[in-house]
């Protein structure tokens, strides 16, 4: 076993008041080579157990272990060499190379110098390309993007050659494909490296994705399971429902709550039945899963338009979905 708790409690201490604590209890596990979300509502205390995880803050009771040891009896380098962090801010340092950040992650390994062995270039090179950030190496970091900076900070951890990588929320202020790319490769990391990651994220849906297990953060505590297991016993969209969010076990994703209360059943497998209700739950509309009052269905006749709105009895043919819904507003208003 990699890294697990034991009767873990974190939260903060208070002079002259009692501890405030965020999560109580834990008995937690972090295999090799799994890549873990660490998923929860805002503020319910993902970052302080991520710093409690990592031996940057003592928690309050119990045991982080790496192995059979307790990361608190560890000496600093040695606890450097067995787990890597990875913060949300990446650093904007003005006159460091990408190469001299990735550097960075073999301190722990180097003598008092800080002097670098050919041992080190090696393994620096290796995360470099693990990452494929070789092209960034020789650019200056504050000449970078967020998404190109925040790969040369995992490069920088996985430099460090350890075998617990801790990342809080490393996709935050990053655009769609970059988050997509961050994800997909600290899913690959874990099946080429056998490294143990745990992501603390509020990107749900990329999360289901690409993770192996799950850590979901409520009030209660934690709850850990395989994604699929986590959406069929309630558990996904019991954590978020007070978020606004509601889970969708069918459609593996979160929309938020229907505001008109309007139901609208919109059947079919097609593509375009599948973006009509997309555009339905964006709009505000509630999924009924019969026919009712309300029916939208696309007409594959060759003939248009093709999209068919039924409100009542009365029937409307239009050329786009956004007409369709235009149409649908003005019904129900």
């Amino acid at each position: 076993m990699t890294l697990y708790t034991r009767d873990l409690s974190v939260g903060y201490r208070r002079r002259g008041r009692p501890d405030k604590v965020l999560a109580r209890a834990l008995d937690l596990r972090l295999r090799p080579g799994e890549l873990v979300g660490l998923l929860g509502p805002n503020g319910i205390g993902k970052s302080t157990l991520l710093r409690a995880l990592g031996g940057a803050q003592p928690p309050l009771a119990g045991q982080v272990l790496l192995g059979q040891r307790d990361i608190a009896r560890l000496r600093p380098q040695e606890r450097a060499r067995r787990l890597s962090l990875v913060t949300t801010a990446a650093p904007r340092p003005r006159l460091m190379s990408g190469y001299a950040l990735v550097a960075l992650g073999r301190h722990p390994h180097t003598d008092w110098l800080g002097r670098l062995t050919d041992a080190d270039h090696a393994a620096i090179d290796w995360a470099l390309n693990a990452v494929k950030g070789d092209e960034l190496a020789r650019q200056p970091v504050a000449e970078l993007s967020d998404g190109q900076r925040q790969k040369l900070m995992i490069a920088r951890a996985l430099a460090q050659q350890s075998d617990v990588m801790l990342l809080d929320e490393p996709t935050a202020f990053l655009d769609l494909p970059r988050r997509i790319e961050i994800m997909a490769l600290l899913k690959q990391l874990t099946r080429t490296t056998r490294i143990a990651i745990l992501v603390s994220t509020h990107d749900l849906d990329l999360a289901l994705r690409n993770c192996d297990r799950l850590w979901l953060m409520s009030r209660a505590g934690i709850k850990a399971g395989a994604p699929e297991d986590l959406a069929l016993d309630g558990s996904l969209g019991a954590t978020f429902r007070a978020e606004g969010l509601r889970f969708d076990p069918r459609r593996g994703s979160f929309t938020t709550d229907a505001a008109s209360g309007a139901r609208v059943y919109a059947p079919g497998e097609s593509e375009q039945a599948i973006w009509l209700r997309r555009a339905l739950t964006r709009a505000g509309y509630e999924l009924a899963k019969k026919p009712g009052r309300i029916e939208i269905s696309y007409q594959q006749n060759g003939v248009a338009p093709n999209w068919q709105l039924r409100v009542n009895a009365r029937e409307s043919r239009h050329a786009t979905i956004e007409a369709a819904l235009k149409t649908l507003e003005r019904e129900t208003r």
